[in-house]
This record gives C-alpha cells, sequence and structure tokens, in this order.
C-alpha cells in the first residue's frame, strides 16, 4: 500500500499526466528576461569553445589558460596508468657517451668524432639493419674528415642527424646550421643521409611525433626503420601521441624470473645502452662476438647519454620522475613504427560533435529543474562518463592527446549554470507570489508541485496511506471566557502561527485548524521516503512549542488563566486525500478512520498522563530509536486495541527495553510487568506517564488492553 502511495504522487486520481518536458521548457525560459537570455546563450555559446579548445586555443599555438594544465596531467596519468608492461626490447640498441666515457676521454664537448669514426667502422662490420646518430655535427673538429671518411663507406644505412633554424631555433644558430649542411653535402652519394631529430615538445613535454615539415628530412626512426626495408605505411603521415611503454625489470636482489604482476622499475630503460668506447678497437676474442651477437639485425642509435644534456621531459616524467635521454625517445618511436602501433586519431568533427552533445545535455539537465536528489546522482554518474571516456578510448588505442575531457566537464557546468540562472529566475514574481500564499498551508515544495501542475486543485480524490497529527491545547476555552476577544485572537493566531512553522518546517500539510486544534498530515500529495521521521519529529516539536507558548503567555501577562500543555495524537493509516468542495471554494483535505484515531489519541493523553501518544504503525514507519512502549488500550467509541508509542528522547536506552519485556509479558503476567513498571518509576519518579502504566498493568481487560473510561 505505502508502495502504491508514493507511485500515485505523481499523477492526480483521474492520471493527469506532468506537463511535457518541452512544454515546461518554453514556459521556463519564455519568461525569462531578454537579457537573460541572449547572456545564457552567449555562456552556452562559449561553453562550446570551452568543451572543444580546452588543450589549446584556436589559433594552434597558444595554450588555452587555465585548463590546460589539467588537461596535460589528466592526459599523462591515463597515459601512464594503461600503458603495457614490456621486458626490454632487444630490437633497438643505444650505444652512448656517457659521463664516466667523456671523463676518460678528457672531452665533453662536442663529443669526439674519431670516437663515432671507429664505432661506424665496428658496427658496419656487425650487420646491423640501421643507423642513426642523434648527434648534431654542426660545428668544426680536428677528427671531420675521418668520420665523414667513415660515413661515406658505410655499407649499413646510416640516418644522420639534423635541424635547422627554422624549426630549431632555440637549438641552433646560423653559423651551426651553416657548417652542418656543408658537412653533410659531402655524404652525398653514400649510404648516410640526413634525417630529423627534431622532437616536439609542446607544452613542455615530449608527448607527440614531431610534425612533418617541408624543409626537414623524414624523423630519425621514420627514416631508419624505412632504410631497412620494412613498410612505414602506417606512419608516413603520422603526428599522433607516442605510445610511451613501462619497462617490466627483474629486481636485481632476487633470484629466478620476474613473475606476471611483479613491481616495474619505471627508473630503468626499455632499451640495452652500450658504452660507445666498446665499439674502439674491441677485444677480438671476448668482446668482438659480444657487441657482434647485440648488434646483429638491430636498429642501432648513437648519442649521448648524459646527466644533464640532451634530457627530455616525457609523458610520464610528471609521475615517475624520470627524464629519459632523447635517444631513448627516438627508440620509443622506432619501437611504435615495428609495432604498427600508430593510434586511431580521432577526427575534428567528431571532437566538435562531442563538444556540442556534451554541452547540449547540459541545457537539457538544467531545463528539467530536478531537485538535488535525483540531479546528484546524474551528475555523478555524467562526471564519471566524461571522465572514463577518454580512458576507454586510450586503452583500445585510440589517440587521446588532446582530447578536451576537463574542456567538457569545464564546459558542462558552464552551460548548466548559465540555463539554470535562466529557468529558475523565470517568472519569478509570479512564482514567489504564488509560493508564499500556498506556503502558509502547505510545504514549499509540494507548493512548489502545484505551481508547476495547476490541475492538482481540480476537484477529487484518492486513496493513500498517511502520517497523522492531530494537537490541542488544554485550557485554552477556559481561559477564553475569561478575557477579552481581542486578548483571544491574539493568542489563538501567535499559538497556531507557533505551531503551523513547525508543521511547514518538518514538510506537512496543514488539513485545518479546528478552534485551538491543529490537524496535519504527510504522505499526500506527495509522499517522501522521510514522512514518517518528518511526522514524528514534529509531533515532538509542537509539544516543545506548546510549553514554550505556556511560558510567553506567563511572562506576558501573569494576571491571565493558566494555559495547560499541548497534547499531540499520532496515527498512520489509509484516507482519502483530495480537493473537497464545489467550484467556487474547495479544500484539500484528508476523510477516514486514521484522522478519527488520531484525534482519539490526542484525547486519550490526558487519562494516560502523557503528552505525545503515537500508534505502534506510526512509530515504525519512523524509525526513530526514542518510542517507548506504553500498553495497549483501547480507545473510547473502539472496540479493537490500539498498541501506543510515546516519543522519550531523553529516556535511557536500557529502561526503554525494560519498557518493551513489560509491553511483552503483560498480557499474559500483568503483576510482573507491573514490579518491571514499578522499578523504573523508582527511577524517574516525577514520570506520570509510567505511573499510570502501572496502574493500567493491573486493570487489563481478558484481551490484555486497557479499556479508556475503565476504573
Amino acid at each position: 500500500m505505502a508502495g502504491d502511495a508514493k507511485k500515485g504522487a505523481g499523477t492526480s486520481s483521474k492520471g493527469r499526466s506532468r506537463p511535457g518536458f518541452l512544454t515546461k521548457s518554453y514556459r521556463s525560459v519564455s519568461e525569462a528576461g531578454e537579457i537573460q537570455i541572449i547572456v545564457a546563450v552567449i555562456v552556452v555559446i562559449f561553453a562550446v569553445f570551452v568543451a572543444r579548445f580546452s588543450w589549446v586555443l584556436p589559433n594552434g599555438e597558444t595554450p588555452t589558460p587555465l585548463t590546460n594544465a589539467a588537461e596535460r596531467s589528466f592526459y599523462d596519468y591515463r597515459a601512464y596508468f594503461s600503458a603495457d608492461f614490456v621486458e626490454p626490447d632487444d630490437r633497438v640498441v643505444a650505444i652512448v657517451f656517457t659521463d664516466e666515457a667523456l671523463i676518460q676521454l678528457e672531452k665533453r664537448s662536442p663529443l669526439p668524432r674519431d670516437v663515432i669514426a671507429s664505432a661506424l667502422r665496428a658496427l658496419d662490420k656487425m650487420n646491423p639493419k640501421a643507423i642513426g646518430i642523434d648527434i648534431l655535427f654542426d660545428q668544426p673538429q680536428t677528427e671531420d674528415a675521418d668520420l665523414i671518411d667513415a660515413l661515406r663507406n658505410m655499407k649499413t644505412p646510416v640516418s644522420v642527424a639534423y635541424a635547422n633554424i627554422g624549426t630549431n631555433q632555440d637549438d641552433i644558430k646560423k653559423q651551426q646550421q651553416e657548417y652542418l649542411e656543408e658537412f653533410l653535402s659531402q655524404l652525398k652519394g653514400s649510404n648516410s643521409h640526413p634525417s630529423s631529430i627534431r622532437l616536439d615538445a609542446a607544452f613542455g613535454q615530449t608527448r607527440v611525433w614531431p610534425s612533418i615539415e617541408e624543409e626537414l628530412p623524414p624523423v630519425l626512426g621514420r627514416s631508419m626503420v624505412a632504410d631497412s626495408g620494412e613498410s612505414v605505411a602506417l606512419f608516413e603521415g603520422y603526428e599522433g601521441a607516442i605510445e610511451y611503454r613501462r619497462s617490466l625489470y627483474e629486481d636485481q636482489s632476487q633470484s629466478g624470473e620476474l613473475q606476471e604482476g611483479d613491481q616495474a622499475d619505471v627508473s630503468q630503460p626499455l632499451f640495452t645502452g652500450l658504452d660507445v668506447s666498446l665499439f674502439v678497437d674491441p677485444d677480438p676474442e671476448f668482446v668482438l662476438p659480444f657487441l657482434a651477437e647485440q648488434i646483429e639485425g638491430k636498429y642501432v642509435l648513437i648519442g649521448a647519454e648524459l646527466v644533464d644534456v640532451d634530457r627530455k621531459e616525457v609523458t610520464f616524467t610528471s609521475i615517475d620522475g624520470v627524464e629519459p635521454a632523447g635517444i631513448y625517445v627516438n627508440a620509443e618511436m622506432i619501437s611504435q613504427i615495428l609495432d604498427g602501433n600508430a593510434l586511431t586519431q580521432i577526427p575534428e568533427s567528431v571532437v566538435w560533435l562531442l563538444a556540442i552533445l556534451i554541452v547540449l545535455s547540459a541545457v537539457v539537465v538544467a531545463l528539467l529543474e530536478w531537485p538535488a536528489r535525483r540531479l546528484v546522482p546524474l551528475l555523478v554518474l555524467l562526471f564519471a562518463l566524461l571522465l572514463g571516456a577518454p580512458v576507454v578510448l586510450h586503452i583500445y588505442n585510440y589517440d587521446t592527446y588532446q582530447l578536451p575531457a576537463v574542456g567538457w566537464l569545464v564546459g558542462w557546468v558552464l552551460a548548466f549554470t548559465a540555463m539554470t540562472t535562466v529557468a529558475r529566475s523565470a517568472g519569478a514574481r509570479q512564482r514567489s507570489f504564488a509560493q508564499s500564499a500556498l506556503g502558509k498551508y502547505i510545504p514549499a515544495d509540494i507548493a512548489q508541485q502545484i505551481i508547476d501542475q495547476p490541475e492538482l486543485l481540480s476537484l477529487g480524490g484518492e486513496k493513500r496511506e498517511i502520517y497523522v497529527l492531530f494537537s490541542d491545547l488544554e485550557g485554552f476555552t477556559k481561559m477564553s471566557h475569561a478575557i477579552e476577544p481581542e486578548m483571544v485572537a491574539k493568542l489563538l493566531n501567535r499559538y497556531l502561527e507557533l505551531l503551523s512553522g513547525v508543521i511547514l518546517d518538518h514538510g506537512g500539510v496543514i488539513d485545518k485548524y479546528v478552534g485551538d486544534a491543529v490537524v496535519a498530515f504527510w504522505g499526500a500529495p506527495i509522499s517522501r521516503p522521510d514522512d514518517a521521521e518528518r511526522a514524528a519529529k514534529a509531533g515532538y516539536a509542537i509539544w516543545q512549542a506548546g510549553e514554550d507558548f505556556r511560558q510567553e503567555v506567563a511572562e506576558m501577562d501573569p494576571t491571565l488563566p493558566r494555559i495547560g500543555k499541548t497534547r499531540v495524537g499520532l496515527h498512520f493509516g489509509e484516507a482519502v486525500v483530495g480537493n473537497f468542495g464545489g467550484d467556487t471554494r474547495i479544500q484539500y483535505t484528508a476523510l477516514g478512520d486514521s484522522m478519527n484515531t488520531a484525534a482519539r489519541l490526542e484525547s486519550a493523553n490526558k487519562t494516560l498522563k502523557s503528552s505525545v501518544m503515537g500508534s505502534r504503525e506510526f512509530a515504525e514507519g519512523s524509525d526513530l530509536d526514542w518510542w517507548r512502549p506504553m500498553g495497549r488500550i483501547v480507545l473510547s467509541g473502539r472496540s479493537s486495541p490500539v498498541e501506543i508509542m510515546e516519543p522519550a528522547p531523553d529516556f535511557p536506552a536500557d529502561d526503554r527495553q525494560k519498557l518493551f519485556e513489560a509491553a511483552a509479558i503483560a498480557p499474559k503476567d500483568a503483576v510482573k510487568a507491573q514490579a518491571i513498571v514499578d522499578e523504573l518509576i523508582k527511577k524517574h519518579p516525577e514520570d506520570t506517564a509510567l505511573v499510570h502504566l502501572k496502574e493500567r498493568y493491573g486493570q487489563l481487560s481478558e484481551g490484555g488492553a486497557y479499556v479508556m473510561g475503565s476504573k
């Protein structure tokens, strides 16, 4: 029955439905001011651009303020945690100048070219697939002739580093470029040729392949793979993300193979690095065979691995802190080509479409004007989708670099905020007036429902399960006969004002005033999950408000007759709820036995020496732990007993449990039940309700209930 009641909260008794979304949205927007609409439209358009350009501004060069740092960080994290763990990649070998080697050579810059020449001659005999030199020969050196001779006589294809001022203005000057080009011109007709070593360092980190520039030769990695005869078709025009991997190494302190799931050591390179000095006159018996085994059929890169030279911040640097040498970035690019792992590019049209759809979804959600309890789960789900989609796409090999995930969130929030402002400000005056008037009788949320659905004011009723409150002021009638009518009216209005405030604050509907009595209910026209708790707390708060009123009247005029306490009856049951009356005047009210039961419980308080009394059905619905059982009574005019419960928040839990024990055994052993209550009376001598409970346990009928009015 309760479920049916909740279900019925959204429709009238004749099955009328709520206004459609489009109708409601049109109403909201049409009522807004012209300026508000214009501002909202501008903000929504701006939100679309934020959702599209949160990495870089439309000029393609300027980082977007505020959002680009978050976008980069989010990209780095999803790339890092979705990266493959791989064993050392033996397809690429790095021949490097280390700090230790240069100390022995007593030379640091430029790197000794006679050593490079000797290494090249040795490597050429070891049958590598291709050689790439990641060192710019942009300054003259005495060993240049020896190096040129070695390069010109290579059987193995060699890609020699090239850069120019146009694309590497921070790394090379005019004189350096001129010498570099003169140096490379001497290699024409040989197996050695220039290749670009330019790396993309947009936003301070190397995350993507360098753009293809007409004035530059192919990038080093692409050139080397092409030289080896392997296909580079997938990467001919590739400018997407570098797919960095994470290395899986055996811990040197352990023995045996690294087991799956063991910790990855990201401080170690993925590629074998050999000191260049090993290739200068290697020992033919021991060293040379070892080196030949390492080099044969491999891609060989020659470059520097120095502590503070040519170190690159890459995708993972912000997370693991490692800045690899540039030679290893080129090695990653070669491996990516060999793996055929050209990430799928997301078309710009799709990115635009996603930005528009996401912003439009914000507009729709804003116009729904949902309450927080419905809106919050939707927002959590939506934000999870917006943040999760790039992660999923990345896992499935889509290039999510510059995918504006953070921009989606910011754009959504901007659009939602703009449209929410419009929707909630539209018709503010009319709604404020209507809500203010209705709010004197019903809670604000119910008033809002009637504003949204004026058809709810039509005649009709439906059966609902409701929580009923009935209150009465003891002694007010007697006092009204003893004082001036004007003072009666003043005091009554003040009293009803206090009680009405309590009811409305707790979400109840004021059914009617009957003199100083107030009738209210919860569960209609809309029901809430916590209606019972609201009603229970309201009942207790009304008694407290009545006590405050008594004190207020006494302080106002000591000569006024004393006012008694406020009594409250609470019950849960079925009633017919709706608008009753005629075409000219209607009243929203509840009719049924539950209303009468609540009234009789209120009246029973006088006999029971209590102030607030509820039925067991009411108490169980509230889920509050402050109820204490006060036996079973047969109300006046009734034949069936009612189990009654009294709210007692300050009553000790142990003592409350004893009352439950007494209530359970009273129908079979009233004497024992009386003894339990008597012990509690000794602990709480001023508790008149307990005193009367003991008396009632001595006067139970055959059915185990106390009949009201019995002696």
